[in-house]
């Protein structure tokens, strides 16, 4: 396996949130409602870790080093476990797992619907992001995967519609987001080797 170290370190670093967060609750120190604080920070650290995911291409084209690719499967991975962590934290939290009140948060609360979109997408990317999957769906399964950027609209338009008074940490996703999707773009990441080479070669001159 290469880079071991720095595969386990993103583990790590992924894996200690959540329980950071579940013994702040247990310590009683989250407020008045710490199931609903979980929820939002789950939700907010599944984006977060979807923005991760798809920096790692370009941060991989910027600094020519493998080691982003390397950890691009199990940050999209972890992004899966937070949302799925989110769901059942409001199942758990705020249903309290009463599935009829399931219907009433759908009509009163439409964005619930824009994030169940979104985990079914995350489900799909996760259950086919191993190498049979790859064999086996062949040139499909970039385009499916390609469902990532559904996702972050998605994901961006569940939190907009939950953060509607204050759209300043929004607006910091959403432009990093946004960023991250121009320099997907193929006119712009064609150009993005060469300018960093550019880089590169004044930096030794100098």
């Amino acid at each position: 396996m290469r880079f071991p170290y720095w595969r386990i370190g993103v583990f790590i670093a992924a894996a200690v949130w959540p329980v950071l967060w579940l013994y702040q609750a247990w310590a009683d120190v989250l407020g008045p409602d710490p199931g609903k604080v979980l929820v939002d920070r789950l939700g907010l650290g599944t984006l977060i870790l979807l923005l991760v995911t798809l920096a790692m291409t370009p941060l991989q084209k910027l600094s020519g080093w493998a080691g982003w690719i390397a950890v691009r499967r199990q940050l999209g991975l972890w992004c899966f476990a937070y949302v799925v962590l989110h769901l059942c934290g409001y199942m758990a939290f705020i249903l309290g797992f009463d599935w009829s009140q399931l219907g009433v948060e759908l009509r009163k609360r439409p964005y619930i619907i824009v994030g169940a979109l979104a985990f079914l997408c995350l489900l799909a990317l996760a259950v086919t992001s191993n190498r049979y999957s790859q064999r086996r769906l062949g040139a499909r399964w970039k385009k499916l995967h390609r469902l990532a950027y559904v996702v972050l609209g998605l994901g961006l338009l569940h939190m907009l519609w939950i953060v509607r008074a204050d759209l300043e940490e929004w607006a910091i996703y959403a432009s990093i987001g946004g960023l991250l999707l121009v320099m997907r773009l193929p006119v712009v990441s064609r150009r993005i080797p060469r300018l960093w080479a550019k880089k590169a070669s004044s930096a030794k001159k100098a």
